[in-house]
């Protein structure tokens, strides 16, 4: 996936040091991150706006345009720690979605510098992903 960014500094630092994710090949404008395995690429920018609603899920409000990993439980409670322990504020909603049901998941979204939501997620039975 490839997004627009305003910054390349403010996102290599986000992604890096926030996240702990990997950064790639890189140039002036673009960089590449291993978002656990995947490629995502940002290109600087002009400014630029995304409008989207949100949806209602479970009585919660998510944005309808975010992205976001699959990750085995112990990857994310290691990621939602290393985030909460050192930017306590970047959490904007963690939570079980489908509590008791198939697709029972954890689940947690940040922003990055941009405005992009990331949805971190967990499912109690793997292969409930795609039910």
């Amino acid at each position: 996936m490839s997004l627009p960014c305003k910054s390349i500094e403010a996102t290599v630092s986000y992604y890096s040091e926030q996240l702990g994710i990997a950064i790639g090949r890189r140039s002036d404008n673009w960089v590449d991150l291993n978002l656990f395995g995947h490629q995502l690429t940002f290109v600087e920018s002009n400014n630029f706006e995304f409008q989207f609603p949100f949806y209602s899920l479970d009585e919660e409000d998510l944005p309808s345009f975010h992205f976001g990993v699959v990750l085995t439980n112990d990857a994310w409670e290691k990621i939602y720690d290393q985030i909460n322990r050192q930017w306590s504020n970047d959490t904007i909603l963690k939570r079980t979605f489908f509590k008791d049901k198939d697709g029972e998941q954890n689940t947690f979204i940040v922003k990055d510098p941009n405005g992009y939501y990331l949805e971190f997620k967990t499912f109690k039975s793997p292969s409930h992903i795609f039910l």
